[in-house]
């Protein structure tokens, strides 16, 4: 049984009434989350949904190639498997853990269960949904129309807001990976923010050192991802 205690690291679970927390919490699993694990790959049929608490899941969409560019990131704000309750069963994407740490997984059976009560589960998971898509569609825009630079600032910022602490484990390729971009121009852009004193990045670890300064420099896309995410999924003990 989850302890109530550490369900209050992941917000979707911290927000439940009571009711709906006593029938889900036996089931709720606390689970390791290495960087690099796939969680699912594009096509996998979904058999449990991931409630991050200190971990972050990258959602990323992979070509014919093997390239791949990420569409939206997961942490301790939301779940991870959201075609699972929204009918779909299997996605086209694929979900990898970019930043180590813990998440509560829960059977698939469970989760739909309860979303087809009704009640405030599935209000919950609705608004946190339609949170995500606006992720998704402005993570495509940012990647289109602004610079690397902005981007990353884009991507730290959101990440950080999804973790404990301001620090993160991350090499610059895998944050290549993560852009749709070329190592050699992450590398570029972290030095800019590095010598700006915004971050420290020193093999595989950066921390943010000045986040009004990230957030005077990124581009919109991050605010508007944030103003929906507090407007959809604020205190939410009224559902």
């Amino acid at each position: 049984m989850a302890d109530e205690q550490h369900l209050s690291g992941n917000h979707l679970l911290a927000v439940l009434p009571l009711a709906e927390w006593s029938r889900l919490s036996p089931h709720l699993v606390l689970v390791d989350m290495p960087l690099g694990q796939v969680v699912y790959e594009s096509g996998d049929r979904l058999n449990s949904v991931y409630f991050p608490t200190t971990s972050i899941v990258s959602l990323l969409y992979v070509m014919a190639d093997g390239a791949s560019a990420e569409i939206a990131i997961v942490g301790n704000e939301g779940v991870v498997g959201v075609a699972l309750f929204m009918g779909g069963e299997t996605t086209p994407s694929r979900a990898v853990v970019q930043s180590a740490g813990k998440a509560y997984r829960l059977e698939a059976r469970i989760l739909k269960e309860e979303f087809h009560r009704a009640g405030p589960v599935q209000r919950l998971l609705l608004r946190y949904t339609q949170a995500l898509i606006t992720q998704m569609a402005q993570t495509a825009v940012c990647n289109r129309h602004h610079s690397i630079d902005q981007q990353l600032c884009r991507w730290l910022l959101l990440s950080v807001d999804r973790l404990p602490s301001n620090k993160l484990t991350m090499t610059q390729e895998l944050i290549a990976n993560m852009l749709g971009v070329r190592r050699p121009g992450v590398t570029e852009a972290a030095m800019k923010l590095q010598e700006a004193g915004l971050i420290r990045y020193n093999y595989g670890h950066i921390e943010i050192l000045d986040r009004p300064g990230l957030e005077k420099r990124v581009c919109e896309c991050y605010d508007v991802v944030k103003r929906e995410f507090d407007r959809l999924l604020p205190d939410l003990k009224a559902l």
